[in-house]
């Protein structure tokens, strides 16, 4: 009786949730509201439960996959037996025992490799790990692994599918689990995170975070200031600055994405900006500066669609590849743009 009542209070609180929403309404991402498999915290939550794999760049160079323990590795003529994550601490105090040596990190195979979203392959040779790492390389602007920020598990998610109008709950138990949870999500499922739910920064302070604003802010503090996801220094205006761009997300109360459609935007030195699109072009303005220490982007058009990108935007997350903006205010608005090649 007491598993029905629950999922009975389940399937009403999503049945007056979406009856009072419109279609585009639906992908409403407010502090304690649903959110679907395009909104922008799941995929940052889905990206904080990926595999961490930089803990071990020294040894493989790569941010897109790590060794699975146990195994043995060469460095400088000296055996060490990589059994743990404590004994990474060993191949750096030997890597960092002289400026007089050439540091070659010898993998003793077969290793499995994991890659960031849990496939795993077995590598049977140097010939075989040195491909995987050239293939990783090729994509060196993929948004990976958010480090910094740990979940306390378990964690409990209501879900609704729209097309079926059904109702459930999940526990989640790890990181593993949430992150193939939000993989199989489709278009038409909606979910929403019951709070409070406990994280550990990179400070390995406990923190308790009460909606969905506060878990957003919590993975941009990681972004910013966990040594781990800065491994490479960017500059902004070389980036958004060279190439073109278009904007693969919108969301401004509503997912207005297709608005943008066909766009080309190309962000000049000069401060001015052309919005292109089937041969007709529009020149507006950017700036970008820092205030208190967070980076605003300002955009100014004059006429239709594009004068919606007029808003106060605050950058979230950029590398040569991926910018990411939002405006928060009453509504959390968001603004992506991804270069085009």
């Amino acid at each position: 009786m007491l598993l029905l009542k629950k999922y009975l209070s389940i399937a009403v609180f999503f049945f007056l949730l979406f009856s009072c929403q419109s279609e585009m309404e639906e992908e409403n991402n407010n502090s304690q509201g649903t959110i679907s498999t395009v909104s922008p915290l799941t995929t940052y939550l889905q990206r904080v439960a990926m595999v961490k794999t930089v803990q071990d760049n020294m040894i493989d160079g790569s941010s897109y996959c790590t060794i699975k323990l146990p195994y043995t590795i060469t460095v400088n003529n000296e055996q060490i037996a990589v059994n743990t994550t404590a004994d990474y601490q060993k191949v750096l105090d030997n890597i960092n025992a002289s400026n007089y040596d050439d540091d070659i990190v010898k993998i003793d195979f077969p290793v499995t490799m994991v890659y960031y979203n849990y496939i795993e392959k077995l590598i049977p040779n140097q010939a075989d790990f040195d491909t995987l790492i050239d293939y990783w390389n090729l994509y060196p602007d993929l948004l990976s692994k958010i480090n910094g920020l740990n979940i306390n598990y378990p964690i409990t998610i209501n879900s609704y599918n729209s097309t079926n109008q059904t109702a459930s709950s999940q526990s989640i138990v790890s990181d593993q689990a949430f992150f193939n949870f939000i993989k199989n999500l489709n278009e038409n499922q909606y979910i929403s995170l019951k709070y409070p739910i406990t994280i550990v920064d990179y400070n390995n302070q406990i923190k308790s975070i009460s909606n969905n604003t506060e878990f957003e802010n919590a993975i941009k503090y990681a972004i910013d200031y966990c040594p781990e996801n800065n491994l490479v220094t960017l500059d902004f205006v070389a980036a958004i600055t060279k190439g073109s761009w278009e904007i693969p997300y919108f969301y401004d109360g509503a997912v207005n994405t297709s608005n943008y459609s066909g766009y080309t935007f190309i962000f000049q030195t000069d401060k001015s900006v052309i919005a292109n699109k089937t041969g007709v072009s529009e020149t507006g303005q950017w700036e970008s500066s820092i205030q208190n220490g967070v980076r605003e982007v300002k955009i100014s058009f004059n006429s239709g669609v594009l004068s919606k990108l007029n808003l106060n935007w605050k950058l979230f997350e950029f590398n040569n590849s991926q910018i990411r903006l939002r405006d928060v205010g009453v509504t959390t608005n968001y603004l992506y743009f991804q270069k085009k090649y």
